[in-house]
């Protein structure tokens, strides 16, 4: 046997409890995040910071919409109990009230009329309602315990009406911040059982009599009062959701006329262009006598070419793009081959390339890499890069073309040597009708349509689409696609 004496009830939880910090630091950490959140200490999002502020001026304009209601229940109380009771409680009681009014209704001006919307101010300004609210229902109670005294060990009707008053005034005035309703829910709701409870502690009542009866009604009147205010926070929280979806739905109209609105500028732009060319060339054509200049004439209908062929794949992008938006894009799924899709792709972008004094170059391909996918809809894919590839490098360039495996994917490689993409673009590199420079004064033309079809056929495909970029160094656009062996 050892000499150590065995551990007292006390020490052994005691050294339990060292024996456990992680969990006491768990528990006082997530005590802590409550709190935080019961008083907005932690930021919240731009849309909940936009909600604390309107809870927290509902919450000042109705107290101030309802001074003089309050001025009246005062007067009221302090004159019944003057009457009946003691006109020095009552005074007193009527200033102490008076004074903590003032106090609030300081506060909800400050709250209604302020200037600056940080959350920070938010937060400042729920701490003084927080603290003007404690003292107006420290003033409360005051009176209606001195009233209670004042009864002594009877009934209590007076100071229990008041105080059910009050809290029911609480319950359907205060609702619109919780953790100020709280506290005065709590403050009233401690009051309720204390006065009843305190006058069994003195007499020491029969369980029959009516000492016990009061009791149990202050309890079941209670939970009325809790009750209505559980009901009316959850009809001004319903209103609040209800408002912030109409908010959400304001917001995505105006998304949509934005879209809208760059929709027609682009395609007016890009339509009135090759159109004018167009009705120019056949003009010409037509009025001109090119039969001693036939060079003009092929010259005439070669610029009629280009812009029709300008105005067929804006037509098409119109339509992938609806058909993408109704879910109506249809794919023709067959095993592919990318080394042979990529030799094909190169192909038919080196007439455009050359109009751009760019060379178009397979780096690297590597062979049996085969996935599940559409023939045409992967060609538009690297048709696509490729043009824009194409357009953005410098006369003499080159860009570089490859396909590798990275696991169970394939990884398309398009990298140029041009301008690059600028940071934080990624939106308008993929959006709708957007690009990165969105001016008039562009130096390329473009839709704004190409990048976000193809970012769509690649999803489509269960692939995956990005690119890496450093300004005036280039830009590398990767696509990855599982391999048809790892989809079977």
């Amino acid at each position: 046997m050892s000499g150590t004496k065995p551990q007292t009830g006390y020490r052994k939880m005691h050294t339990d409890i060292s024996k456990r910090p992680a969990e006491v630091n768990t528990l006082r950490h997530r005590l802590g995040r409550m709190l935080a959140r019961f008083m907005f200490a932690e930021t919240p999002s731009i849309e909940n910071v936009r909600r604390y502020e309107k809870q927290l001026h509902d919450f000042a304009s109705g107290g101030l919409a309802l001074f003089w209601q309050r001025q009246g229940i005062y007067f009221g109380s302090a004159l019944l109990c003057g009457f009946y009771y003691s006109i020095p409680v009552a005074a007193f009681c009527y200033l102490f009230c008076q004074l903590a009014d003032i106090f609030d209704s300081f506060v909800s001006l400050k709250v209604v009329n302020r200037k600056n919307h940080s959350f920070r101010h938010t937060r400042r300004l729920l701490a003084f309602l927080f603290l003007s609210n404690l003292f107006s229902s420290l003033a409360v109670a005051t009176f209606t315990l001195l009233v209670a005294e004042l009864e002594g060990p009877a009934e209590h009707f007076t100071s229990l009406f008041f105080l059910f008053a009050a809290g029911l005034f609480a319950a359907v005035n205060n609702h619109q911040l919780p953790q100020v309703l709280a506290v005065r829910l709590v403050i009233y709701g401690a009051l309720f059982i204390y006065i009843p409870a305190h006058d069994i502690w003195m007499e020491n009542p029969l369980y029959g009599s009516k000492m016990w009866l009061h009791f149990a009604t202050a309890i079941f009147v209670l939970y009325f009062v809790l009750e209505c205010s559980v009901i009316f926070l959850r009809l001004y929280q319903r209103g609040l959701d209800q408002l912030e979806e109409l908010r959400t739905e304001r917001d995505r109209a105006r998304d949509a006329y934005e879209v809208k609105s760059q929709f027609v500028s682009v395609v007016s732009h890009e339509l009135r262009t090759p159109l004018t060319s167009i009705n120019g060339a056949l003009g010409l054509l037509r009025d001109a006598d090119l039969s001693d200049n036939p060079e003009s004439a092929t010259r005439m209908l070669n610029i009629a070419h280009k812009n029709s062929q300008r105005l067929s794949k804006l037509i098409n992008d119109l339509l992938d793009i609806q058909k993408m938006e109704s879910d109506k894009m249809t794919y023709n799924f067959a095993p592919l081959d990318l080394s042979d899709l990529l030799e094909e792709a190169r192909q038919s972008i080196a007439p455009y390339a050359d109009q751009y004094d760019v060379d178009v170059v397979l780096t690297k391909i590597e062979p049996d890499l085969t996935v599940l996918a559409d023939y045409e809809r992967m060609m538009q894919v690297l048709n696509n890069l490729l043009s824009n590839a194409a357009k953005f490098s410098p006369a003499g360039g080159r860009i570089e073309l490859c396909v590798k495996r990275d696991s169970d994917l394939a990884v398309l490689e398009v990298k140029d040597f041009g301008e690059g993409i600028p940071e934080n673009s990624r939106d308008l590199v993929f959006g709708k009708f957007t690009q990165v420079d969105g001016s008039d004064k562009r130096s390329h033309d473009g839709t704004g349509l190409g990048l976000s079809i193809v970012q769509q056929i690649v999803s489509d495909h269960q692939g995956y689409i990005d690119y890496e970029s450093v300004l005036g160094e280039g830009t590398r656009f990767y696509v990855e696609i599982p391999l048809m062996s790892e989809t079977r």
